[in-house]
């Protein structure tokens, strides 16, 4: 197998992950612009245009396509999403490898289906809107804010939950402990987030904190 064939086999056989998407075509530039906010706000990645999600090889079928990924990236992305691009020819087929870098200065939005610009981060093979909390713990770690914890009864009924539940959600912070209000409780989670204490964790069906495995 020639080189240039092993290096797109070796990307489809990982098959789709954080860092790397299959696409069969692109119909919609907004729909394709998640995907590369999502890689450029998170670790980076791949977008394999012409592979179909199975892995098969259909090729890219236009050269439309190639302006659609541009106008996604360009218009449809605040700020524009910088990314190169690669075309490797299987046998007969053209398949379009566009490799995005993870963006360490700007955290980029994009259309959801109602046309509402939002943040979005890739969490395994899925882009998904980005947690408020998130946002928050991002805006802290760009100010480098001072953090501080106090140990008082809603931070340490947190801790103890933790030591005996795999996980939290940010409603059942609440109903644990009922004194303190919402932006109380997101700052509680928000500021062990910072110091590394707990980690949070997205998912489509929602955010989840969980104490971190660090030391």
């Amino acid at each position: 197998m020639k080189n240039r064939e092993k290096h797109i086999q070796k990307l489809i056989e990982e098959g789709e992950h954080q860092q790397l998407d299959f696409k069969f075509e692109i119909s919609d530039s907004r729909r394709i612009a998640r995907s590369l906010a999502a890689f450029a706000n998170t670790d980076g990645g791949r977008l394999l245009v012409g592979v179909k999600d199975n892995g098969a090889i259909a090729g890219v079928r236009s050269d439309e396509e190639i302006h659609m990924i541009q106008a996604a990236a360009e218009m449809y992305c605040q700020p524009k999403v910088h990314y190169t691009t690669e075309e490797w020819e299987i046998n007969g087929k053209t398949v379009l490898e566009v490799i995005i870098p993870k963006d360490e200065s700007d955290k980029h939005k994009a259309p959801d289906n109602q046309g509402d610009y939002k943040v979005y981060v890739r969490v395994k093979d899925e882009n998904l809107v980005a947690d408020p909390i998130l946002l928050k713990v991002w805006k802290y770690q760009k100010n480098k804010k001072f953090t501080k914890i106090s140990f008082t009864e809603p931070e340490m009924a947190l801790l103890h939950y933790l030591s005996d539940h795999p996980s939290i959600t940010l409603d059942e912070f609440l109903d644990l402990t009922p004194i303190i209000n919402k932006k109380r409780a997101e700052n509680i989670l928000i500021n062990f987030i910072l110091i590394g204490t707990i980690k949070m964790t997205m998912t489509s069906q929602g955010t989840f904190f969980e104490l971190s495995d660090e030391e």
